[in-house]
C-alpha cells in the first residue's frame, strides 16, 4: 500500500459512520448490510463501529470501495442540495411517508398483538413501542420541524444568500433544535431497535395470519424509511444549518 492509500485508510477509519453516508449515499448498502446504524448511530468512527461489531475493517472497506465505484445517481447526491430544498423534500417525502402509514400500521400491530398476543407475546410489547413512537413522531415532525426549525433554516438560508447575515435569534433557534430534535431521533431510534430485536430481524413465525405477515414487512419498510429520514436530516440538513 502507498503512502496515498495508507493516508487515504487512515482518513477513512476515523471518519464517522454518518459522515461516509453523507459523502456518499451508495455507502449506505453496505452499512445496512452489516446491521450499522448509519443515522441515529451516525456519529461514532468506521473503527469504533468495526470494534463493536466485530466486522473487518479491511473487508468493509473493500465494500466501500466497490460501491463507490458504481454510476453515481445525480439525483440522490442529498449533500449537493440547498438546505431549503432539501427541508421541502423531507417533508414532501418522509414526513408524507409516516403520515400516510403510521395510523394503519399502529392498527395492524394492535389486531396481530389481540389474536396472537397469547402465543407470542412479543407482538404485545411491539404494539405498545409503536403506539408510543407514532405519538411521539407526529408532534416531533409538526411541531419541531414544519413549524419552528424548517422555516428558520429556510430563513437563515435565504439571509446567507441574499449576502447578509441570519438573524441572531435564527441562529440561536437553529442551535437548540438541532439538539432537542437530534436527542429525540436517538430516543426514537432506540426504540425501533427494540422493536427489530423483539421481532427478531421481522422473522415471521410459521403459525401466524397474512395481517401478522403484513405487519412485519410494513414495520421493516417503516424502518428502512427511517433510517434515510433520519439520516438527512441528522448527517446532512442539521449539521449544514448549524453552520449557517
Amino acid at each position: 500500500m502507498n503512502k496515498a492509500e495508507t493516508a487515504r485508510v487512515m482518513k477513512t477509519s476515523e471518519t464517522t459512520i454518518g459522515e461516509i453516508v453523507a459523502g456518499d449515499y451508495r455507502t449506505a448498502k453496505v452499512f445496512e448490510s452489516h446491521g450499522i446504524d448509519f443515522c441515529c448511530g451516525g456519529n461514532i468512527s468506521l473503527t469504533e463501529t468495526c470494534k463493536k461489531k466485530g466486522i473487518d475493517f479491511a473487508v468493509i472497506t473493500s465494500e466501500l470501495d466497490v460501491v463507490k465505484k458504481e454510476p453515481i445517481d445525480r439525483s440522490t447526491n442529498y449533500a449537493s442540495w440547498e438546505l431549503p430544498f432539501l427541508a421541502d423534500y423531507i417533508i414532501n417525502v418522509h414526513h408524507s411517508y409516516l403520515r400516510e402509514n403510521t395510523g394503519q400500521l399502529s392498527a395492524y400491530a394492535r389486531k396481530i398483538a389481540d389474536v396472537h398476543g397469547m402465543h407470542h407475546p412479543e407482538v404485545k410489547e411491539i404494539s405498545r413501542i409503536f403506539e408510543k413512537v407514532a405519538a411521539d413522531l407526529a408532534i416531533h415532525m409538526q411541531q419541531g420541524e414544519e413549524e419552528i426549525l424548517f422555516p428558520v433554516i429556510k430563513r437563515a438560508a435565504g439571509a446567507i444568500k441574499a449576502g447578509s447575515k441570519p438573524d441572531a435569534k435564527d441562529r440561536e433557534t437553529i442551535k437548540n433544535s438541532v439538539m432537542v430534535l437530534s436527542r429525540e431521533h436517538e430516543e426514537i431510534g432506540e426504540a425501533i431497535h427494540k422493536i427489530r430485536h423483539l421481532s427478531r430481524d421481522y422473522a415471521i413465525p410459521g403459525d401466524v395470519c397474512n395481517t401478522f405477515v403484513v405487519t412485519y414487512q410494513k414495520l421493516k419498510e417503516f424502518e428502512d424509511d427511517l433510517h434515510k429520514h433520519v439520516h438527512l436530516e441528522n448527517n446532512i440538513l442539521f449539521l449544514k444549518a448549524a453552520q449557517l
